[in-house]
């Protein structure tokens, strides 16, 4: 009997393993970015302001990568480098209270600043929180895609 199922190993290095197959655009190419880690200062509590803390992050951006597998060429594609900068100017940059704040500031800036990306999707944790119990890590994950204009 042979199977069609993919099974996907469960990573604790990664915050990801897997996205769902139900978005759409977002079935297609992808660049991926795993493990990013930065020191910030974001938080509601006092403590975490001042001191900050490490966060963890991992980002997927759609956009069609057969040009750049075609011609071999840079140009055709968006860096990893490009990308993992946004990353790093939002972490490191101006403190947020909420991760839903910090990670709605990467994707759309990732976004705005790339129109070859269709869709971006950031995970980001905390994996030194106060909670009663042993934890990997604490975080959120938002998918945004670009706003398709309808002409009539």
């Amino acid at each position: 009997m042979t199977s069609s199922a993919v099974v996907m190993p469960l990573c604790r290095s990664t915050l990801s393993s897997a996205v769902s197959t139900d978005h759409g655009e977002m079935m297609g190419d992808k660049l991926v970015l795993r493990g990013l880690k930065f020191h910030g200062f974001h938080g509601v509590k006092e403590e975490e302001r001042k001191l900050g803390q490490k966060f963890l992050v991992d980002v997927d951006a759609w956009m069609d990568l057969q040009p750049a597998g075609l011609s071999d060429s840079l140009s055709d594609t968006i860096s990893y480098t490009a990308i993992y900068r946004v990353v790093k100017e939002v972490l490191e940059g101006a403190p947020h209270n909420l991760l839903e704040s910090v990670t709605e500031s990467i994707a759309s800036t990732i976004l705005n600043e790339y129109p070859r990306i269709s869709a971006v999707r950031v995970v980001l944790g905390k994996p030194h929180v106060a909670v009663a119990g042993p934890v990997d890590y604490l975080g959120v994950e938002i998918i945004r895609r670009r706003k398709r204009v309808v002409q009539s």
